[in-house]
């Protein structure tokens, strides 16, 4: 019985431990299992004040912005471009206030948020920061292009459903910078043609 007893524990064990270590998560995968697991009907230390889209936006927009900040540092210091140079700061000033103001909004409605950008950004950082020259500066124009077509199109869509009130008015108010980045990045590529 004892023998048993201790082979049981042993398999257990072992069962904890691999489920523990099976497929480790990106941050942003990480933050959205923590928040699917908070309770809704509470708020403070173990529960979260939004709902489980309204998180999700928030994470995803965390992650966009970190992504964006990322490649713009690289085209800081990788173009030789001076109009790319100054888009890529703006983003980098831009940005980084946005995903302070976003943070502050996480944190007092306890939404878990990622700390580094997702697997599949990491990956388009890695492959942009390989590039040099006019392929860079092509590429990383053409990415900003793609980003905040998408991202214009991600916040109007969330302007509609955010239920949270900071979270909409913080989306309300973003909005229009991203429409400018997007004006902007639109006329530089359109002058690269």
């Amino acid at each position: 019985m004892k023998k048993l007893s201790s082979i049981m524990m042993i398999a257990l064990a072992a069962c904890t431990f691999q489920a523990c270590h099976s497929g480790a998560k990106d941050s942003t995968a990480a933050a959205d299992s923590a928040n699917a697991v908070k309770d809704t009907t509470t708020s403070g230390m173990t529960g979260i004040a939004v709902d489980k889209d309204d998180a999700k936006f928030a994470v995803d927009a965390a992650n966009g912005g970190m992504t964006e900040i990322a490649l713009s540092k690289n085209a800081m210091s990788q173009s030789t471009n001076d109009k790319i140079k100054d888009f890529a700061t703006m983003m980098v000033t831009d940005h980084t206030k946005v995903g302070d103001e976003l943070m502050a909004i996480a944190k007092k409605k306890n939404i878990t948020m990622p700390d580094s950008v997702n697997a599949d950004s990491k990956k388009v950082i890695d492959e942009m920061a390989m590039k040099t020259g006019k392929d860079f500066n092509k590429a990383y124009v053409d990415k900003m292009l793609a980003d905040h077509k998408a991202t214009v199109s991600m916040f109007e869509d969330a302007s509609k459903k955010i239920k949270d009130p900071d979270l909409k008015a913080f989306v309300d108010n973003t909005l229009p910078t991203i429409k400018s980045h997007l004006a902007a990045i639109t006329a530089m590529h359109d002058a690269m043609k």
